[in-house]
């Protein structure tokens, strides 16, 4: 990537990045159109090309810039001494939600990047893979589970609140759309913590 990018007015930055998280979130590698980047950016694919060389390029760059941008968001919003898992859990949220205030689509695309299959994009990340999943699980790993029934089985519930997080953000709540809204997005999500803890939580 061309490290003059960044010295764009932010602004500018962000269009380009917002239409390009939106085209591969969508898309995903193969699909995601750069004549739909730059219309929905407002710039001229030369530009685009100029800045990141090449789709592969755009899309490594993207994934390291999500990685690094929501990395902050979730070292802002959890708080160390907390124990209560499903505490935790929402801060991950909230996190989640704060990196969607600025760029809409960005946890969508980083749900698109763990079922991609194009080889190229898969390598182009593939060092990186691994930082969201390891930072996850050790803040999880934080929770208390001695607090759940004896009939509730932690892992599992932990599957099932990731798995409607996700559909969440790419169907939404029965309407076929995703969830690309921070407030919308929390106020779904927390209905399900909330009902999930008075369940299983002593």
């Amino acid at each position: 990537m061309n490290e003059k990018f960044f010295d764009l007015k932010k602004e500018k930055q962000d269009r380009m990045i917002n239409a390009s998280l939106k085209a591969f979130a969508l898309g995903g590698y193969l699909h995601a159109s750069t004549d739909d980047i730059v219309r929905d950016a407002g710039i001229s694919k030369g530009l685009l090309f100029h800045y990141f060389g090449s789709k592969l390029g755009l899309y490594s760059f993207l994934y390291d810039y999500s990685v690094r941008f929501f990395t902050l968001e979730v070292d802002s919003e959890i708080d160390r001494n907390e124990s209560n898992l499903f505490a935790l859990y929402r801060q991950f949220l909230t996190a989640r939600a704060s990196s969607m205030r600025q760029y809409p689509y960005m946890q969508r695309f980083l749900l698109s990047v763990e079922t991609e299959r194009m080889t190229e994009a898969v390598q182009a990340v593939q060092e990186r893979h691994t930082v969201l999943h390891n930072m996850y699980t050790g803040i999880m790993k934080k929770g208390d589970i001695s607090r759940f029934i004896d009939a509730a089985d932690y892992e599992r519930i932990g599957f099932m609140l990731d798995y409607v997080m996700e559909r969440l953000l790419i169907f939404g709540e029965g309407t076929g759309e995703g969830i690309t809204g921070a407030d919308q997005f929390l106020s779904a999500a927390g209905k399900y913590i909330d009902m999930m803890e008075k369940l299983t939580y002593r």
